[in-house]
This record gives structure tokens, C-alpha cells and sequence, in this order.
């Protein structure tokens, strides 16, 4: 039959009913737009079947109105899934953070060799030695302007090759790095524990444990592993470096690198040829993660995708329900189950595809209840079933949020040099500060909904509360303690 005839042919009950079941799981305005045509044709002895009820009373109804209800819950829920895991990655960016700094300070108080300054770093050769403020203060400028330029540098040449796709010499440079920090770095950070601890160990035993620690962070950070056993390698890392900077830069230098540091982030992030922001944007255009041995990730990252069905890929256009994939999706043309979608030749019009969907996801279903009585016309009620609301699965792995092993650098040599002079008012003064620096910096991304500096914010408020506290709060302690004088 032509499809001339399909149109001109008489709607009946069961024409009338499929489609407004197609209505209803298609959201397509010509498609609903068909039905009052339809029925409008009949004559007025015909166009009646009674009521249409709802069996959850989640309110009417309109097929005309050409999308589906349970597109606005969904969306609800994305919205509230999205918040709730907002609030949990902001506390689970607290844990770590915290976790490096309380590392950088226990070592601090308990081993004296990151205390002593007997050796400087190639990169400061000023060695602020003058017993005058004036000298002191342009060698540390001098320290941290040499630090800054090599960061710069280092910076855009990992640009220049990630832009080549020159992935095998980031990558070997990477390790390289990591085999620096996880065997050398930290032979050296457990030597110097067992020394301050008067523990005593042989070399095989010591060299048996390295090994296994080291090689079992390499497969953790450049390849796979457990989620909780990389962030915990991460961690340490970020304290070993932070340790690095506390013993080997001079003492004025450390206080301007940490400003300096903090201005460059913030020109690197937020003006239009930053270099960080250059590597943001090109590691989206591409839709690859930045390298997991530079970034701290509370979880895998996933992203939101739009689904499309046989029908749409063939030219008509349509959508299916967005839903979480993650970053390595599944190949074209197959669904979730990793099965291939293939369409069904039957004369219903529905293929494999949608009734799996229907099938999976509950789609709302148009009963018809007939009855008739004594000879009388029949009547009918066609009622809307729509399943009860339900609460989105929650994936295994979440939507995280990612903060640059540099922050916890940085935030672990601010308050690791402010616990070195011995004074736990000033050491806690500055941990506060930094949660609440990190607090405002992840409150302005959730507004603002870009890539924002970590630094700023929090290396300003620590620095501010360093000084006060130092200068202004403990002398006034002292002096009340003194005078015997409580508040």
C-alpha cells in the first residue's frame, strides 16, 4: 500500500492509540501534531473514548504538547546529581590537600635534615648571606625571577610538544621524573626517617622495599591501578618536592617564590595566551586528559553525551536520553551492552533498539480499558501509565575534580616553612588559610564554570596570615603571657 493511502485511510481505535504511543516516545512536534488532525477527521459519533487518566497523578497529560515528562525529570535529577557530586569532590579535595601538608610538617618536626640549609639548588645563585635586609631582599627577587623564567620556559616547551603531538618525549620525560621522585627523592626521604628514628635496617632489606615501592608507583601513575593506591602516590610526590624546595632554597627566596609563583598562575590561567590555559584548551579540543603524573583527579573524569538513536544517524534528527559515559566510549553504532543496535524489519515500526530503551528505562505505556453494557455503546478509558520515579543509578566512578600537583606544592611549602620556625600558631594560622583560599577558588569554578588558578587565592591568604600572626598576634600572646594577662 502507497503511503498516499496510509494518509487518507481512516484513523480506528487501535491507529489512534499507536500513535499516540509513538507521541509519547518520540517527542517530535509534526509527528504529535498528526493526532488531533486525525481524530478532527472523524465523524462526532466516533471521536469519543471517554477519559484519559494518569495512574500516578503527576498531573495531565497533552500529547500535543510534543515532548516527553519524563524529560524534565531527568534533567532535574542530572541538576541534582551534579550538585551533590559538586559538594563531595569539594570535600574530597580537602582530604589530600590536608593529608600533603600534615606530611610536609610531620617531616619538619621531626627530621632535622630538611631543616638545615647547607646546600642550595643550581637555580639560586644568590645565597642570601649578607647580614643587611636591603641585600637580602634583591637576592631573593633575583632567586625567584631565575626560578620563574625556567618554569616559564619548562612550561611552554611542554606546550610546543604537546601541541606536536610529541606524546613519547612528554611521556619519557614524565617518567624520568617520576623515577627521580620515587627512588632517589625517596631513598633519601627513608633514610633520613630511619636516622631521625634510630631504626636499624640492612641495605638488601632497604633496597628490596624501594624497588617494590617504586616500580608499584610507576604502573599506579603512568599506567593503571587502583584509584585510592594513585592518589596516595600523588600525595606523596607532591610533599617529596615540597620538602625539596623547604631544604634548598634559601629563606627570604622561598616567601617570593611563593608570590611570584602565584602571580604567574594567574596570568598562565586566565589571560587569552596563557600557556596553562593554551594546554586546557587544546586538551578539550581533543578530548584527551591531561597527564595523570601532573594532575590530581578525586576520580576518572566523565562527561555528559547525547545518545542518538539508529534513526537519528540515518538523517531524522532525533535524540535519546543524555546520559554519564565516560572518556573512552564505547564504539559508534553498538549500545551499552556493547551489542550492535540493529533494526528490526517488522511491520510495528519500532526496532531493537527503542524496545530496549523501552524496555530498560521504563517508557510511559497507553492502556485502553474497555467495557460495554447491555447492548450499549462501548466505552473506553485510556489511562497513562508512567512508572514511579526513581533515583539514577549512581555510576562507579564519578564526575571528579582535578587540582595541578603544583598547588599542593605550594600549599605544602607555605605552611611547611611556617611550621619550621617552631611556631603552631602560625602553622595552623596558615593551614586555615589555605582551606579557605581553596573554598573560594572552587566556589568561583562552580560559578563560573571554567579553568580557574588554585593558587592565588589561597598562597594570598596564607602569606597574609603568616605575617599577621607572626608579627602582630604572637608578640601580643607572648606579651599577655607574660603579664599573666587572659583573654
Amino acid at each position: 500500500m502507497s503511503n498516499s493511502n496510509i494518509d487518507n485511510e481512516e484513523p480506528t481505535e487501535y491507529s489512534a492509540l499507536m500513535d499516540g504511543h509513538i507521541a509519547e516516545a518520540r517527542p517530535d512536534r509534526e509527528l504529535a501534531g498528526r493526532i488531533p488532525r486525525k481524530r478532527n477527521n472523524k465523524p462526532e459519533s466516533q471521536r469519543s473514548y471517554g477519559s484519559v487518566q494518569q495512574t500516578d497523578g503527576s498531573g495531565p497529560y497533552n500529547p500535543d504538547s510534543g515532548s516527553a515528562p519524563t524529560n524534565i525529570n531527568t534533567d532535574n535529577q542530572m541538576e541534582e546529581i551534579e550538585l551533590k557530586y559538586g559538594a563531595r569532590h569539594v570535600i574530597k579535595l580537602f582530604v589530600p590537600v590536608t593529608l600533603c601538608m600534615i606530611v610536609v610538617v610531620a617531616t619538619i618536626s621531626s627530621i632535622n635534615f630538611y631543616s638545615v640549609k647547607d646546600i642550595y639548588l643550581a637555580y639560586t645563585p644568590f645565597h642570601e648571606e649578607s647580614p643587611h635586609a636591603v641585600t637580602k631582599v634583591w637576592n631573593a627577587l633575583a632567586n625567584a625571577l631565575i626560578l620563574l623564567c625556567i618554569i616559564a620556559l619548562m612550561t611552554v616547551v611542554l606546550i610546543v610538544l604537546y601541541k606536536k603531538r610529541c606524546y613519547k618525549i612528554i611521556n619519557g620525560w614524565l617518567i624520568m621524573s617520576s623515577l627521580m621522585l620515587l627512588f632517589l627523592f625517596s631513598y633519601l626521604y627513608i633514610e633520613e626517617a630511619l636516622r631521625a628514628y634510630n631504626i636499624p635496617i640492612d641495605y638488601i632489606t632497604l633496597l628490596f622495599i624501594m624497588w617494590n615501592f617504586g616500580i608499584m608507583g610507576m604502573i599506579n601513575i603512568h599506567w593503571k591501578g587502583p584509584l585510592l593506591l594513585q592518589q596516595g602516590y600523588l600525595i606523596f610526590i607532591a610533599a617529596l618536592m615540597a620538602l625539596v624546595f623547604i631544604k634548598y632554597l634559601p629563606e627570604w627566596t622561598t616567601w617570593v617564590v611563593l608570590a611570584v609563583i602565584s602571580i604567574w598562575d594567574l596570568i598562565a590561567v586566565l589571560t587569552p595566551k596563557g600557556p596553562l590555559r593554551i594546554l586546557v584548551e587544546i586538551a578539550q579540543e581533543r578530548n584527551e586528559p591531561i597527564f595523570p603524573a601532573l594532575i590530581y583527579s578525586s576520580t576518572v573524569m566523565y562527561f555528559m553525551a547525547t545518545a542518538t538513536t539508529p534513526g537519528a544517524a540515518a538523517g531524522e534528527g532525533e535524540q535519546g536520553p543524555r546520559e554519564l559515559r565516560p572518556l573512552n566510549p564505547q564504539e559508534p553504532g553498538s549500545n551499552q551492552n556493547g551489542d550492535r543496535c540493529v533494526t528490526s524489519g517488522g511491520d510495528d515500526g519500532f526496532d531493537a533498539a527503542w524496545r530496549e530503551r523501552a524496555a530498560s528505562s521504563g517508557q510511559q505505556r497507553l492502556r485502553v480499558d474497555g467495557g460495554g453494557g447491555g447492548g450499549g455503546a462501548a466505552q473506553y478509558t485510556t489511562r497513562v501509565d508512567r512508572p514511579r520515579a526513581q533515583p539514577l543509578p549512581e555510576p562507579d566512578e564519578e564526575k571528579g575534580v582535578k587540582l595541578g600537583l603544583g598547588d599542593f606544592i605550594f600549599y605544602s611549602v607555605l605552611v611547611g616553612k611556617a611550621s619550621s620556625y617552631g611556631d603552631w600558631n602560625t602553622t595552623l594560622a596558615c593551614f586555615v588559610a589555605i582551606l579557605i583560599g581553596l573554598c573560594l577558588t572552587l566556589l568561583l569554578l562552580a560559578m563560573l564554570k571554567k579553568a580557574l588558578p588554585a593558587l592565588p587565592i589561597s598562597i594570598t591568604f596564607g602569606l597574609i596570615f603568616y605575617f599577621a600572626t607572626r608579627w602582630l598576634v604572637k608578640p601580643f600572646a607572648d606579651e599577655l603571657a607574660a603579664e599573666q594577662v587572659f583573654i
